[in-house]
């Protein structure tokens, strides 16, 4: 009895310092297993920390440009440009001058920097900010791209893809360029913006309202491929807010009721649209023409033909034909004096993308009194 009773008492003793045991083994195995997934995590992240590091540094690519700072890529711009220096100027905006900066990679980009005494300005700085803001939630083939930014005291810019043949304006006003400009690329110019003022207005919520489409602020690659640029006055149509704001865009594309209602509407921006096509076929501001809408009997005899730009000649070709047509078609229905009369950027865009109606009537028989009532096809 002793001995047995010896015995259950050692066993009784041995079983917690058995589970003990047992316990702190699994407690280490554990501390182990993460001191190593500690130690592999710390390294990876490390060693792509540096990674990153040295491609931002090593290439100076502006597509990493994106921060507050302006370290990133800084010190390349500053170089290509000798310190931003004036004779890399190639144009000047509304609220800064454009600057061609080409790096060490070859890449050449257009810099637009705000001037110094435009930075302490609120009203410039906040135009410089939707830019930005505006810019970087845009993903558009016909909208210049944003590479990056900087917002510093010292120095405000914006960092984009590089146009080589400037805006459209300058374009038109070079008798050399304008003849190279056909009716191809014309055409195509119109429809670009068209495209690209659909996106805005129809892809976003709430839409965005650029309110300075003009020739200026079309600018074109080598290829003439057209982009709209320039969105320092764009603004949200937002439904649960005043759209009353003050005056914004170039004189000469506005819309004749913003005199009086100051509202801003995307059936603004159509009737800019309409303008700068009007402009891109006639190879130059349409202001008699605009003065003469709606045609009356005065200029009801007024021809097509008679109006287009006369440094080219007169289009032969089926297709360009009919698409200078519709080109001028669209721009009198975005013309209307009354805003509810106007065609959406939508129905534009739509309509030169499923447009297969022939002519009637030979072009030279076509007048602009037809053209505004839709009676050529």
């Amino acid at each position: 009895m002793p001995s047995c009773l010896t015995s259950t008492t050692t066993d009784s003793k041995e079983e917690p310092e058995r589970d003990r045991f047992h316990f702190s083994t699994v407690i280490l195995y554990l501390l182990f297993y993460l001191s190593i997934f500690g130690y592999l995590y710390i390294f990876l992240s490390t060693n792509n920390n540096v990674e990153s590091e040295r491609t931002v540094n090593n290439n100076g690519d502006l597509l990493s440009i994106w921060n507050y700072d302006g370290r990133i890529a800084y010190e390349d711009i500053i170089k290509a440009t000798e310190d931003i220096n004036i004779k890399y100027c190639i144009g000047t905006g509304g609220y800064g001058s454009v600057y061609k900066a080409q790096l060490p990679s070859g890449n050449i980009f257009a810099l637009k920097k705000l001037h110094q005494l435009e930075a302490k300005e609120a009203a410039l700085i906040k135009s410089f900010e939707t830019e930005v803001k505006v810019l970087s939630e845009i993903s558009h083939r016909n909208i210049l791209k944003l590479h990056g930014f900087c917002l510093h005291k010292q120095c405000m810019y914006l960092v984009y893809e590089y146009m080589e043949r400037g805006s459209l304006y300058c374009v038109l006003s070079n008798d050399d360029e304008a003849v190279e400009l056909n009716w191809t690329k014309r055409v195509n110019i119109v429809k670009s913006v068209a495209h690209a003022l659909s996106y805005l207005h129809h892809n976003f919520n709430p839409p965005i309202v650029h309110r300075d489409i003009s020739s200026s602020n079309i600018l074109l690659n080598l290829e003439f491929e057209a982009f709209v640029s320039d969105f320092g006055t764009a603004r949200p149509l937002n439904p649960n807010s005043s759209h009353e704001t003050i005056l914004a865009g170039t004189y000469g594309y506005v819309a004749p009721e913003f005199a009086y209602t100051m509202v801003m509407t995307e059936k603004g921006n159509a009737y800019r649209f309409g303008v700068v096509a009007l402009e891109t076929i006639i190879g130059m501001h349409p202001g008699e023409l605009l003065s003469s809408l709606p045609p009356s009997s005065s200029n009801q005899d007024v021809m097509l033909k008679d109006v287009l730009d006369p440094r080219l000649s007169p289009p032969t070709d089926k297709r360009d034909v009919q698409d200078i047509a519709l080109v001028a078609t669209i721009a009198f229905a975005c013309l209307h004096s009354n805003p509810k009369s106007r065609t959406t950027m939508e129905s534009v865009s739509q309509e030169f993308l499923s447009h297969k109606a022939t002519l009637v009537k030979p072009f030279r028989e076509i007048s602009i009194s037809q053209l505004w009532q839709k009676e050529y096809i």
